[in-house]
């Protein structure tokens, strides 16, 4: 998979690259991504943190589109329910969908996975097309 850096610098990037991404034929566009547990983690703010993650795997997805990808903010966050903490050593994997798109607004749904697959965090985020 082609990896498209995000804008994002140390210590603020969570997102490490992209491991699958399926398209529309599949019915909705989705990537799996790679994370940094330790830059979550070493935040002091790791709940939120994980929703950043989201955000940021989002924005690897690109929303189907490359330009809302590059320009886009993070707009809004719901139903963010953290499960447990990323431990130092965790290999985290998130899973982002487009789950709507009203003009240049598109919300995701993201679930941040641990090595052995379970949900640790789980929410959406919604990436506005634009500078904020």
């Amino acid at each position: 998979m082609d990896f498209q850096p995000l804008p994002h610098a140390f210590p603020f990037r969570f997102a490490d690259g992209v491991v699958e991404r399926t398209g529309p034929a599949q019915g909705r566009v989705r990537a799996s991504v790679t994370a940094n547990a330790a830059a979550v983690r070493a935040t002091g703010f790791p709940s939120a943190a994980l929703a950043e993650l989201v955000a940021q795997s989002a924005l690897l997805l690109e929303g189907g589109d490359s330009a809302l990808g590059r320009k886009g903010f993070l707009a809004g966050i719901s139903d963010f329910v953290v499960e447990r903490l990323p431990e130092p050593g965790d290999v985290l994997t998130v899973d982002v969908a487009i789950a709507g798109r009203l003009g240049d607004t598109v919300k995701f749904e993201g679930v941040v996975r641990d090595a052995e697959g379970g949900a640790i965090a789980r929410g959406a985020v919604t990436v506005k097309q634009g500078s904020a």
